[in-house]
């Protein structure tokens, strides 16, 4: 059972993203692209230090010794992830929620690429197979009809392939982050580097906003019941990925994460109104048979 822990803690991972990404869509309409991304970290902090204090009580392991590697790789992760929760959040602003979340899934590609160049991560041929077949079969699931994309625009595209990139770059950094981290215990290492990406992020944009933007950090706390719930979702998610993280290489998970892709298309058609493109059926057959090759790799 070990060895599918990480499949597991993706799985629920991507689950809990997609609807953390439906509660900021609507956020984003009422409080702005920076303000939703800031919900994310602000509130979810509280919850992650209540994860890390049941971490900690439950294994009677103390705090862990926080090396400079550890920090500079977690800062990487945070900073890349603040800055593709952003552009992710400004194109589902402007265009179809399911289509900006396929283009972001080119990510595990970039991901495949930095942990092998930073990390020194294994890229073998299944790995690569497996990231290859079910990213296209992302694209092909989601792309839009003849014409679609003209009434997109290229902006939103744009920005939907710069946050696949920025969030590769994160789950590389946040890996680094969890494997820099001198224990034995993974849910230690994975928690506590969680907070401390958390402590940086929420940090870095409350002192931006209270110096740039006071006006939306009051509408954020204005905001703080759906905040609330949308926090909860992002920590929830995030811890899910930093325990995966731990247990696989971050290729592997980034790849396996390409399931949010059905998640999101049940959100849009339930909660947004939109619909599919009609090569569905051959998209869903290629992200199948990449997630079973990687399974079985």
């Amino acid at each position: 059972m070990s060895g599918w822990l990480w499949a597991v803690f993706t799985i629920l991972a991507a689950g809990g993203q997609t609807l953390r990404n439906a509660m900021q869509k609507d956020l984003t309409v009422r409080i702005g692209t920076i303000g939703a991304t800031h919900v994310r970290f602000l509130f979810g902090l509280p919850f992650a230090l209540v994860f890390l204090a049941i971490v900690l009580s439950a294994t009677g392991a103390s705090f862990p010794a926080l090396s400079e590697r550890m920090l500079l790789w977690t800062f990487v992760g945070a900073a890349t992830q603040i800055a593709g929760t952003a552009m992710l959040l400004s194109a589902m602003r402007e265009k179809s929620f399911v289509l900006i979340t396929a283009l972001n899934k080119i990510e595990p590609v970039h991901v495949a690429l930095f942990g092998l160049v930073f990390l020194g991560d294994k890229l073998t041929p299944g790995l690569a197979a497996a990231i290859l077949i079910a990213t296209l079969g992302v694209l092909i699931m989601s792309w839009p009809k003849a014409g679609a994309i003209e009434n997109l625009g290229m902006r939103p595209i744009l920005l939907g392939l710069a946050a696949g990139a920025m969030f590769g770059a994160s789950a590389v950094g946040y890996r680094g982050g969890v494997i820099a981290i001198d224990h034995t215990n993974f849910v230690v290492r994975a928690t506590t580097t969680l907070v401390t990406g958390l402590v940086m992020q929420v940090t870095f944009l409350t002192v931006y906003l209270a110096l740039f933007d006071r006006k939306t950090l009051s509408a954020i706390f204005a905001a703080w019941r759906p905040s609330l719930v949308a926090g909860f979702m992002g920590a929830f998610a995030s811890q899910m990925w930093f325990l995966a993280f731990a247990l696989a290489p971050a290729a592997k998970v980034r790849t396996l994460a390409l399931v949010e892709i059905f998640f999101a298309g049940m959100v849009s058609r339930t909660l947004f109104k939109e619909g599919f493109a009609n090569r569905e059926g051959l998209g869903i057959l290629m992200i199948v048979i990449g997630v079973i090759i990687l399974l079985n790799l």
